[in-house]
């Protein structure tokens, strides 16, 4: 037995550690047990790739990254844990270096199923490994930026000859960025996605001074304007120009060097209220994940009012109820070119409805992060649902693999 896999011990992995953050539970004590074994086991690439999610989960992602590049040393392929002793489908996912929103979280997917999923990490500059573990599928899982632009071009270079069925074209994960996907769907009927305009911080500066100059970028635009850097999640840095005025304090704000600028939508509801869905397109089916109510335009889950507005939940919850026969049929055209146009098997859809009953689409993403883990006693409904969307997530797995291309 090699010494490595004397000092191995098994991968505690994302959806473990991300549950018990969201439970409130101080991971330090774990941290300091997985550090101690570190020291005296220095090949446990396992403890080291956990570590780095618990320093990515406390705001320590400087030292995640280094945590995760000295596990990288050591070993290129992670096993999770599965469900039981023979695994249904043996899965293997490609995924780049980075932080948690660097690839699909496809951890979450398949957490508590029978699927054996492991994870290799692919780079130009990582050397590929001599030997893979026995797989029955690959699914490309690195998702779209400027970091893993690179990373996409050098797994579309060689998975066209991949010897097992390949889920997630890397050369389409590649033009899921805002300004390419708002090109791709710009004239799909019953559908909005305002145009997105990739600019750097010298046209920005100039647009304060020359307003007027906003048309020669996008022919539709004019304040306000909805302006975020290039590579942002979460609403990092994210914000309404009400005016050309607004743009100096923005700049002297975010150091980034290239944004995107779109126009805004006002998609409030008669109530006043912001709506925003998550959707999942798997094997081109939709799936709903939440719905966030907010009365803020900038809508995200985790501090839209749900937690603290029982009517909210409700609302949420009569939303998953009726999704298949109304939201999904009613946008089941716009659905579908979204899933043709894109061409990926699985893929998360940000969106809400226009005044006038359109789609609006905010951002299409093959790693948005879908996950179950919202209290039950809170989220009853989201329990059935969500094994709705992993259920699917496996059956299109299970499907590909048995009946390849």
């Amino acid at each position: 037995m090699e010494q490595n896999e004397l000092e191995q011990r098994p991968l505690i992995g994302l959806p473990t550690l991300m549950r018990m953050a969201l439970q409130g539970i101080d991971l330090a004590p774990l941290a300091t047990e997985l550090i101690a074994y570190a020291n005296t086991h220095p090949r446990a690439a396992n403890v080291l790739l956990d570590l780095s999610v618990i320093l990515q989960l406390k705001q320590s992602n400087e030292l995640a990254m280094q945590m995760q590049t000295e596990a990288l040393k050591l070993q290129l392929v992670y096993q999770l844990p599965f469900k039981g002793e023979q695994a249904a489908l043996r899965v293997l996912a490609l995924v780049g270096p980075g932080d948690l929103m660097s690839n699909t979280p496809v951890e979450f997917l398949l957490e508590d199923t029978d699927i054996s999923l492991q994870l290799l990490y692919v780079a130009p500059e990582i050397p590929f490994p001599s030997e893979l573990p026995e797989h029955d599928l690959v699914f490309v899982a690195i998702g779209e930026s400027e970091q893993n632009k690179p990373v996409l071009e050098f797994v579309a270079s060689f998975i066209d000859q991949w010897p097992r069925p390949v889920l997630n074209s890397p050369a389409r994960i590649l033009a899921l960025s805002r300004d390419a996907a708002c090109a791709q769907l710009a004239d799909v009927p019953g559908m909005v996605m305002p145009r997105t305009a990739r600019i750097d911080r010298q046209v920005l500066e100039q647009l304060a001074n020359h307003p007027l100059a906003l048309s020669t970028l996008m022919a539709d635009a004019d304040f306000p304007l909805i302006v975020r850097p290039v590579d942002s999640h979460a609403g990092r840095g994210l914000i309404k120009l009400e005016s050309a005025a607004d743009i100096p304090a923005y700049l002297q704000a975010m150091p980034e060097d290239v944004f995107y600028l779109s126009r805004f939508v006002d998609y409030s509801g008669a109530d006043g209220l912001f709506r925003k869905y998550r959707i999942v397109l798997i094997d081109g089916r939709p799936y709903v994940c939440h719905m966030a109510l907010s009365r803020h335009w900038m809508v995200h889950y985790l501090n839209a009012e749900m937690t603290d507005k029982p009517e909210n939940r409700a609302e949420e919850a009569q939303f998953m109820a009726d999704f298949d026969q109304e939201f999904a049929r009613k946008h089941e055209a716009a659905f579908q070119a979204i899933a043709e146009r894109s061409g990926l098997d699985y893929l998360g859809v940000d969106c809400a409805e226009t005044a006038a009953g359109e789609l609006l689409i905010f951002e299409i993403d093959s790693n948005m992060i879908v996950h179950a883990m919202d209290p039950v006693d809170m989220f009853p409904y989201k329990q059935p649902q969500m094994r709705k969307v992993f259920s699917a997530f496996r059956e299109m797995l299970i499907n590909a693999a048995n009946h390849p291309g």
